[in-house]
């Protein structure tokens, strides 16, 4: 235990009351030179928030003083809620003037006050701003003779921040800008801050793009040494040493089923029959960690990075493309390491026997999954016969993946049939086409076989009691799913009992299939489950119905994966020692906390992304008309999403023929006077009255 360890453990203890500092020398029996190394550690935990330096000069534990810390999540009209560090407690009110010039984003100090009989939530003052989040905010600059304001995008941040005359540094009106904060908030003024980079004209779609990406603190650039580490790893070649202690695999039909602008191939697979009753299945992956090594420049970057982040027009990987491209990808002919699963799977769907092993082979053929599909589902003859050694084997991947898909149907795994957009871009980038995105037989083969790998490995790592990187999807909260099975009751489908299993949800999904409200369901679900995450702890996945659960198979763009395969190879060669194995639980955690972190803001940067380009799109198309269905009911308009997957808002102010009423339990908007309503799954015909980009709205209106 270190020494901010045992102050800690001391303050925690039931009778410790606060102490000033000279009282804790005494405590601990410092003198001399020791008492800077107190103050230093005194000053730490202040800093990470873990102690209190009250105003009569003691020291003491947050929550033995009635304090409560968190993160601000703010709201555009000035308030926020504090999400407390300890998940037990409940999210905290704080109001307008109680944020003592807070913003979104920081981590704060809160002494809980009264409780408010209109809200769920406790109420709170914010006391202490132990940490800032928004040195830089991005926003649009508007601007007079004598000063400015950045009005952020994130609207969130409920403050514009000041910008003097003398701190615009170029920037002219309607620039998107990246502004320094200089001085904070308090009651009386807003945030004053300095221009430091002119991103581009408003009017521009890539000046959006890049300041979601600036805005998200996204890596875009590889540092030198980085790349240059790259570049030598990648052409030192396969050593003879490193083939002959691998299980060689080049003599097989090993295959690669991707999509056909994909370019990081980290997965191939093979499979045979070996009797009526019995599969064998072997999934490959790239042997990522033979070239990036624990806490060298290339793992700290991928670390900092922890995913790769696809959007519409480019990849942001998380290693550089002299790897992720090029040394690490299986791309066909060529000799790649790999770490391979082999599984004996019989007719139920059941892994009867399965190793786990270092190996080198050679993909046969670069397949893509439209040209798997269509041998598979419309016996294509020129592809048929251009792939005739593997025809046989593919069709075999067919049937394996339905007796896989069926064992999963039985547990009661839920299969959201979301339809994804995929937007098309021309050589510049631009926007050209928006279309919906299928999964089709080879989709589902390359998932059904991806998850029952990942499943394999978690419950032998599980078995091996080792430090381990999971896949969890926790039980949705009660609370959430009495509301969620309010909701379904007023469109006429119920769920049984108190707890709920997944196999129920997927029932329903069963049955809500080619509905008008199918979109509405689906979308109500997936917002009452919890978000799947990474964690260093086993517990079972909800929505996979499964027990155990990791991701191995895709180390070119996760992280989890790239730690998991380290944990494979030096188990494998027999590596660890006690004092590694201590050393390895810490990291899992870490890398656990990291990669879910990272998840969560790639997320956030596909979706607001993929928002500017559908609207991109759009914004050539005012004025014409469209088919749609209303996917959604609000109290200021309804949503309409047409057949390529758009969506725009009919805002109720254009909604003129009536005098419109909200009905919440129905989701419903009702008319007064002539009795019409639009309600969830109507069809209804629209005109693209606005768009724009800067927003990434579309607004229709009613034909």
């Amino acid at each position: 235990m270190n020494f901010k360890d045992k102050i800690l453990a001391f303050m925690k203890e039931e009778a410790y009351k606060p102490l000033t500092f000279k009282e804790l020398l005494q405590v601990f029996e410092i003198e001399g030179k020791m008492k800077k190394a107190l103050l230093v550690a005194l000053n730490e935990l202040e800093d990470e928030g873990k102690i209190i330096f009250t105003r009569t000069e003691r020291y003491g534990i947050p929550e033995k003083m009635n304090l409560v810390i968190g993160i601000l999540e703010g709201h555009q009209k000035g308030y926020a809620f504090l999400r407390p560090d300890d998940k037990n407690l409940k999210d905290i009110f704080i109001s307008p003037v109680d944020m003592n010039g807070a913003m979104h984003g920081d981590r704060v100090i809160v002494r809980p006050m009264k409780v408010l009989e209109d809200v769920k939530s406790p109420e709170g003052k914010v006391i202490r701003i132990i940490e800032r989040a928004n040195q830089y905010v991005i926003g649009t600059f508007q601007k007079s003779r004598h000063f400015g304001f950045v009005v952020p995008d994130d609207k969130r941040i409920a403050f514009d921040i000041f910008v003097p005359r003398e701190e615009f540094n170029n920037a002219q009106a309607n620039n998107k800008v990246s502004v320094k904060i200089t001085e904070w908030p308090d009651k009386r003024k807003n945030p004053e801050g300095t221009i430091v980079e002119v991103i581009g004209d408003i009017e521009d779609t890539k000046t959006h793009i890049e300041a979601v990406l600036l805005a998200k603190k996204v890596r875009q650039v590889f540092p030198e040494d980085v790349i240059k580490e790259a570049k030598r790893v990648s052409e030192e070649g396969i050593h003879e040493l490193e083939l002959k202690r691998r299980k060689d695999l080049r003599n097989l039909p090993i295959i690669t089923i991707d999509g056909s602008d994909a370019k990081d191939l980290d997965d191939a697979v093979y499979a045979e029959k070996i009797n009526d009753d019995e599969y064998k299945l072997g999934v490959h992956i790239a042997d990522v960690t033979h070239y990036v090594k624990e806490d060298r420049r290339l793992d700290k970057e991928a670390l900092k990075r922890a995913t790769s982040i696809y959007i519409s027009d480019r990849v942001i990987p998380m290693l550089p493309k002299e790897l992720s491209n090029g040394a690490c990808s299986l791309n066909p002919g060529e000799d790649k390491l790999t770490l391979s699963v082999e599984m004996i799977i019989n007719k139920e769907g059941k892994v009867i026997d399965y190793s786990i092993f270092e190996s080198i082979l050679n993909n046969r053929y670069r397949m893509t999954y439209d040209d798997v599909t269509e041998i598979l589902e419309n016996n294509d003859e020129e592809l048929t016969k251009k792939y005739k050694e593997i025809v046989p084997m593919l069709k075999i991947m067919e049937e394996l993946s339905l007796v896989l898909r069926r064992k999963r149907d039985l547990r009661g795994a839920i299969d959201f049939e979301f339809p994804e957009t995929k937007i098309i871009t021309d050589e510049t980038g631009r926007a050209i086409d928006v279309t919906k995105y299928e999964r089709r037989t080879s989709n589902k083969i390359i998932e059904e076989f991806m998850l029952v790998c990942n499943e394999t490995v978690a419950e032998h790592y599980y078995w091996l009691n080792m430090p381990f990187v999971y896949r969890i999807h926790e039980d949705p909260d009660e609370e959430k799913m009495y509301e969620f099975s309010k909701f379904i009751h007023n469109l006429g489908y119920t769920l049984k009992g108190n707890e709920v299993h997944p196999r129920e949800l997927q029932q329903l999904l069963n049955k809500i299939k080619n509905t008008k409200e199918e979109s509405l369901i689906n979308n109500m679900m997936l917002r009452s489950l919890k978000k799947a995450i990474y964690s260093p702890d086993a517990s079972p996945h909800f929505g996979l119905a499964a027990q155990y659960y990791c991701h191995f198979t895709s180390p070119i763009r996760r992280y989890p994966d790239l730690q998991i395969h380290r944990i494979i190879k030096d188990q494998l060669t027999g590596n660890y020692s006690e004092a590694d194995i201590q050393k390895l639980f810490e990291r899992t955690a870490m890398v656990a906390e990291q990669s879910s972190k990272m998840e969560r803001i790639a997320d956030e940067v596909e979706r607001d992304t993929d928002k500017i380009k559908i609207a991109e799109f759009m914004s050539d198309k005012i004025g014409e008309e469209y088919e749609g269905v209303v996917s959604g009911v609000t109290s200021f308009g309804i949503f309409v999403e047409l057949e390529n997957t758009v969506e725009g808002l009919v805002h109720i102010s254009n909604m003129v023929d009536d005098y419109y009423i909200y009905d919440n339990e129905k989701k419903e908007l009702f008319g007064q006077g002539s009795n019409k309503i639009f309600k969830i799954g109507d069809s209804v015909k629209i005109q693209v009255a606005n768009v724009s980009i800067a927003k990434a709205e579309i607004d229709f209106v009613l034909i």
